[in-house]
């Protein structure tokens, strides 16, 4: 596999800190893309759970505040209005994915990356 490895994190996040350290001790090239500066659109984060295979109820944080208070849990929501609460709420999206090519892991556990290596 020889497509480009795109980390899609947070910098304040310890998991996106240790996937971003793995690939570089590895020296393996790679593009980080922080989606609080730069936020992902509904196609492209369609796409992101294309290529990770799960639906985007299984991509929220529930355990974030922004969670509980738009009392998301307690609403019967379809993939496209989480999506668009996800990107409001970026704070709502599991982190840190990684991408290669057409498949995508969220690394939590950190060893999810090495599929995709």
């Amino acid at each position: 596999m020889s497509d480009k490895i795109t980390v899609y994190q947070k910098p304040t996040c310890n998991k996106c800190r240790e996937t971003l350290g793995l690939l570089k001790e590895r020296g393996i090239e790679f593009e980080s893309v922080n989606y609080y500066e730069t936020p992902v659109t509904k196609v492209e984060l369609k796409s992101l759970l294309e290529k990770l295979g799960i639906s985007a109820h299984e991509l929220l944080r529930k355990g974030e505040a922004v969670y509980r208070d738009l009392e998301i849990g307690k609403r019967d929501l379809s993939d496209d209005e989480l999506i668009d609460l996800m990107i409001e709420h970026p704070d709502l999206m599991q982190r840190p994915i990684v991408v290669r090519g057409d498949k995508a892991v969220l690394a939590r556990p950190i060893e999810n990356v090495c599929e995709l290596l």
